[in-house]
């Protein structure tokens, strides 16, 4: 990690950039896997397999019996642990729900508002150096709170043509039965088109590497998406207070995840930065995925500040996914975060905790889409519907009003509604 000191307002810009990507050459494959998808449906899917994940895949959809086999091939403890995440995670998002409120704005004018859920959802869950079966828990669970009447689940086979175990595992505990071995922009696209065998959604889910996130911001044109999402990422601030051993922990744990991820730490201490830069080189050692980390970390900051404030105003600047307040009053410093996609407060909360089990949802904005978008929640899976009745009161009160809005913009059928009514009414 570079250590800067003391940086000038003026080049928190420049330092806080993240990795550049050249996406060229993606968005022209993308683009061209979606072109295969739209115009061959099944046909391209399976040629996008054979070629991407090295497989050739007849039935793409998954069957009971494989569930059965997955349940069985895990151990009791795992199973155990995705119960207890899945518990957590229902019990946070089930929490999200809203009490229709009826509001009279005017005497005999009332007004509300409801939670409708999406109709068709795509989850993609990435397995290609990990399954990713976390990321079936957050994005099964709000969907099956909120009611969407169908949920899709693509997930990339493995070199013997099966979902991962874990997958399917968390999938059946989350009710979902619609699964299939298909991976990368080819999902995206199927669950955007629709194809022979994959129905088409109204909304896509899930993380995913540089062609998945590409393929769904071209697709957003025609179907909704979660979020724009990049690598992940996790910024520390630290203080005298913080366990250093527990921040180079955090800080590989995000550093794993890819070589395009970026982590930065933020501190009012040049010894805490010393020493954690001694315990990652301690840590990294044993890590199996080292290679990976090691490139992470070539793209990381160390950031030493003049006080604390000073170094929030960096991260509220820098807009982590994960925000880590590892200092003696994380309370305090919480109520001045402006962009995060989710904090944790205090040495005991590590960004891992959010991450699997701790009950939010760890699908979150990256590339400091942080400042304009929200992690994702149970309202991602619903819309909210208004509605509004008024009496024969409600329209006496508040006919004039919009008559004469009406005449002022110049539209005169809007105004006549309302006055032929009025007449009615009078008329009575």
């Amino acid at each position: 990690m570079k250590i800067i000191r003391y940086p000038a307002k003026e080049i928190w810009s420049e330092i806080l950039r993240r990795p550049p990507m050249d996406l060229t050459s993606v968005e022209t494959s993308v683009r061209d896997i979606l072109d295969d998808i739209r115009r061959d449906g099944d046909e391209a899917l399976r040629c996008c397999t054979t070629k991407f994940d090295g497989v050739e895949i007849g039935d793409m959809l998954v069957h009971g019996e494989e569930f059965l086999q997955a349940e069985e091939r895990l151990s009791a403890d795992l199973k155990n642990a995705i119960l207890r995440a899945k518990t957590n995670i229902e019990k946070f998002h089930a929490a999200q729900r809203e009490e229709i409120s009826k509001i009279e704005t005017t005497r005999g004018v009332f007004c509300w508002r409801k939670s409708v859920p999406i109709e068709k959802v795509g989850l993609y869950v990435p397995a290609g150096t990990a399954p990713l079966f976390s990321t079936v828990l957050m994005l099964a669970v709000p969907a099956q709170l909120a009611g969407c009447y169908e949920v899709v689940l693509c997930s990339p086979p493995d070199k013997l043509g099966k979902v991962a175990d874990s997958i399917l595992y968390a999938a059946s505990l989350c009710g979902v039965t619609k699964i299939y071995k298909v991976g990368g922009a080819q999902a995206i696209g199927a669950m955007a088109y629709g194809t022979e065998t994959i129905p088409k959604v109204h909304k896509i889910f899930g993380p995913g590497n540089q062609y998945v996130t590409c393929a769904k911001q071209f697709v957003s044109r025609e179907v909704a998406i979660d979020m724009p999402a990049g690598p992940s990422e996790v910024a520390v601030l630290a203080d005298e207070s913080c366990v250093p051993a527990f921040v180079a922990a955090d800080l590989l744990s995000q550093a794993e995840h890819g070589p395009d991820s970026q982590v930065l730490l933020v501190s009012t201490s040049e010894e805490v930065i010393s020493k954690t830069l001694t315990e990652i080189e301690k840590q990294i050692v044993d890590l199996p995925r080292r290679n990976i980390a090691e490139r992470s970390l070539a793209n990381s900051r160390a950031i030493l500040v003049s006080d604390l404030d000073e170094g929030l105003e960096i991260l509220n600047e820098y807009a982590a996914e994960h925000l880590i307040l590892a200092v003696e009053e994380p309370d305090t410093m919480a109520r001045k975060v402006r962009n995060a996609g989710s904090v944790f407060l205090g040495n005991y909360s590590c960004e891992a905790a959010g991450d699997y089990a701790s009950g939010t949802n760890h699908t979150l904005p990256t590339a400091g889409f942080a400042r304009s978008f929200s992690g994702i929640s149970l309202d991602s899976f619903v819309k909210k519907i208004t509605f509004q009745r008024l009496t024969a009161d409600g329209i006496r009160n508040l006919g004039p009003t919009i008559e004469t809005m009406a005449a002022a913009e110049r539209l005169d059928a809007h105004k006549r509604a309302v006055s032929l009514r009025l007449e009615e009414i009078d008329g009575l």
